[in-house]
């Protein structure tokens, strides 16, 4: 092998060997942890597959991953995705479909992102489960 092709491959591996002694100093930042903006709560029951569409009053989006459902009567279900969803925090709208009188575990939410003063579809991520929580309202 020609020594400019030698000198080459040393450099490609040394630049691979330092890169690799510093990925535990990005994996310890990664992992440091990250203030949540989700309010905390206690969960008042067991989880179930679907909510009623009729007694959805309103929805507040918490973070990429997290959406509570208040319902008619005040009832609060927390809907935690199993996967992050690409701006829905950043956005906090999304939207769905469903032939059913309910909302599922099953089905997917769309982010609604605006666009230049207009709403645009954004990802597509599937639900969890919905869990019966009661707020903990923060001491003053």
């Amino acid at each position: 092998m020609p020594l400019h092709r030698r000198l080459i491959a040393a450099g490609l591996i040394a630049t691979g060997a330092a890169l690799f002694a510093l990925q535990p100093l990005a994996n310890a930042q990664d992992a440091a942890p990250k203030k949540s903006k989700v309010p905390a709560a206690e969960v008042v029951g067991e989880p179930v597959s679907c909510i009623n569409l009729s007694q959805i009053r309103s929805t507040q989006v918490r973070d990429d991953r997290t959406i509570d459902f208040i319902l008619s009567g005040g009832r609060v279900y927390r809907n935690q995705l199993p996967n992050q969803c690409g701006s829905l925090g950043f956005d906090r709208a999304f939207t769905y479909s469903t032939s059913l009188t309910q909302l599922c575990n099953v089905d997917i939410i769309t982010v609604l992102q605006n666009v230049g003063g207009g709403l645009m579809p954004g990802a597509s991520c599937g639900l969890g489960e919905f869990t019966p929580v009661k707020l903990v309202k923060k001491a003053k």
